[in-house]
């Protein structure tokens, strides 16, 4: 990876220098350009907050989840492109692109220096809040960036007296998420020095507003995650990962006022000012939902909450010219609704525009969900910590436990739904006391019984809550699973009715996968493609095949 790439930017102030009677040499007056100007922490910290979903700035943009998650989430069916036989639809990737870079953007560069300078300025200046805050930041960019890339750069990263860099494997980048997870919460409870809530939360005022309590559930919702996500391997039994995942969620968001919520000013059209799965930025005008959460909520899976219409389909979906929810094979686009003149079963696009085929918002802004200019966009939430207890408590033969926080879970994500986004839901159709308790009542949904619950139930109930923004853990969580990988207890995939792109009759999986899924994305192609090539021959980066390697955590 090229040096440059860590250089950060900083937000620039200006100074006025006052002239005495002495004169100063040019060297006393000027910084030297190549050494790290100075600024205030609390001016750093909120463009570092940005890179979670979209970082901006003059040398590099739309860096963070976002932008990823629009092509990630056709590997899992979240949605598809409009167009047919599209790459990332069936499963592809591409090199000399920098398509699905944008997280390795986000903890190189928009993070990067930017983190290390908060640290070790924060540290000088004794203001272990903020210190705490970057560690926090600093290990969920290693866990998120280990699961999309597997071998990346660790004990190398931000070294800036070199051009190209050795890769690490993905044990030790869970390793030192893990302790540097302990480090942040290690500063997050120091008081004393120049500790200031309220210069906190001024600098964290579109996340979590400076509430350390959230800052510290965040870190053990982290600490939760990178245990769930080996849920199957091997030695997740015999090392007690299971109980690490329980006792980590259970510390960490309680409550949907725990939630960990992205928000955006939408003060100006700027780009900056608006979540990028908003109408104003117009990203995603293209995609449509996928026809496997679309048959998930309106119960016509064939083994899974067949039957049941779920009430959270009005919130997260967008329903059709004829009041029903369909949506798209990644492959196929729009061709299975008729091509370019779709029939009335093609779902509107996510900002509920009524032309079929539209790719610009409404007239009226009629926006749900994720998908408004403001958000908010959740990073993480009360709801998935109880899916992590209940697949993690399944996992180690404790299905009373799992059950209760399966239903809890389920329960999170209705009060979310209803609280955080009851906005522009159709007349009749927001979710009451009634239509919540009728869906938990139901057994196809909720068991009687703690035997009944099955490995399936729980998984989908997570992929259901986490749609739209949980793309990249989701993918995760399919992964370990393989896609199609059967459920012990029913003989089903834990992903029912989940097709993958077939090869037969008609083969729509890239012909470059050689017949395999896709398992990782390729490094950012603009360091790493230009400048580490020994390292990307080294581990098969330039292998046509490389995005079907498997991953450490997904391996037994």
């Amino acid at each position: 990876m090229r040096n440059t790439f860590f250089k950060c930017i900083y937000l620039a102030t200006i100074v006025i220098v006052g002239f005495s009677s002495c004169q100063k040499k040019i060297n006393d007056a000027y910084s030297s350009p190549n050494a790290p100007v100075r600024v205030p922490i609390e001016t750093i910290l909120p463009g570092v907050i940005g890179g979670f979903t979209a970082f901006n700035s003059a040398a590099g943009t739309n860096f963070g989840l976002q932008a990823d998650d629009i092509l990630l989430g056709r590997y899992i069916q979240y949605w598809g492109s409009t167009s047919s036989f599209e790459n990332y639809g069936e499963m592809g990737g591409t090199i000399g692109s920098d398509n699905t870079g944008a997280i390795w953007g986000a903890v190189y560069y928009g993070h990067g220096q930017n983190v290390n300078r908060i640290i070790e300025w924060g540290t000088e200046e004794q203001k272990w809040d903020f210190v705490g805050v970057a560690y926090a930041i600093r290990a969920w960019g290693w866990l998120e960036l280990t699961n999309q890339y597997g071998d990346a750069i660790l004990k190398e990263a931000f070294n800036t007296s070199q051009s190209q860099f050795h890769y690490d494997t993905q044990p030790d980048f869970y390793d030192s998420c893990r302790v540097i997870c302990f480090r942040a919460l290690d500063y997050l409870n120091r008081t004393g020095g120049n500790v200031n809530p309220t210069n906190l939360a001024a600098s964290d005022a579109y996340l979590n507003k400076g509430d350390l309590g959230k800052w510290k559930k965040f870190v053990y919702g982290i600490l939760a995650r990178s245990y769930i996500d080996l849920s199957s391997k091997n030695i997740f039994a015999q090392n007690h990962y299971a109980d690490s995942a329980i006792k980590y969620a259970n510390l960490s968001l309680a409550t949907n006022d725990d939630n960990i919520l992205a928000t955006f000013s939408a003060a100006t059209s700027a780009n900056g000012f608006n979540s990028y799965f908003g109408p104003t930025r117009q990203n995603i005008g293209t995609i449509r939902q996928g026809g496997y959460i679309a048959n998930l909520l309106s119960g016509v899976n064939s083994a899974t909450f067949t039957g049941v219409a779920d009430p959270r389909a009005w919130y997260m979906l967008s329903e059709n010219a004829n009041g029903t929810f369909k949506g798209v094979m990644p492959w196929l686009g729009v061709t299975e609704y008729g091509g370019s003149s779709p029939t009335k079963d093609f779902p509107k696009n996510f900002w509920r525009n009524p032309i079929a085929n539209a790719t610009v918002g409404g007239a009226v802004d009629s926006s749900r969900y994720v998908y408004t200019n403001k958000g908010p966009w959740p990073l993480m939430t009360a709801s998935e910590m109880q899916f992590i207890i209940a697949e993690a408590a399944y996992k180690k033969g404790d299905k009373d436990m799992a059950l209760t926080a399966y239903k809890k879970g389920i329960s999170l994500d209705f009060d979310m739904l209803n609280t955080t986004y009851e906005f522009n839901i159709p007349q009749g159709h927001s979710i009451t006391p009634t239509s919540k308790n009728a869906y938990l009542s139901n057994t196809a949904v909720v068991p009687a019984a703690s035997g009944g619950l099955t490995l399936s139930q729980i998984m989908l109930q997570k992929y259901i809550a986490l749609y739209g923004w949980g793309t990249h853990q989701t993918w995760t969580d399919m992964r370990k699973y393989h896609y199609i990988d059967k459920d012990p207890q029913t003989g089903n995939q834990v992903y029912t009715d989940f097709t993958p792109p077939p090869t037969a009759p008609t083969n729509y999986l890239i012909s470059t996968n050689n017949g395999k899924y896709v398992y990782r994305c390729r490094p950012r192609y603009n360091s790493e493609y230009l400048y580490d090539i020994p390292e990307l021959t080294r581990i098969g980066a330039l292998n046509t095949d490389y995005n079907t390697y498997e991953c450490w955590f997904s391996q037994p």
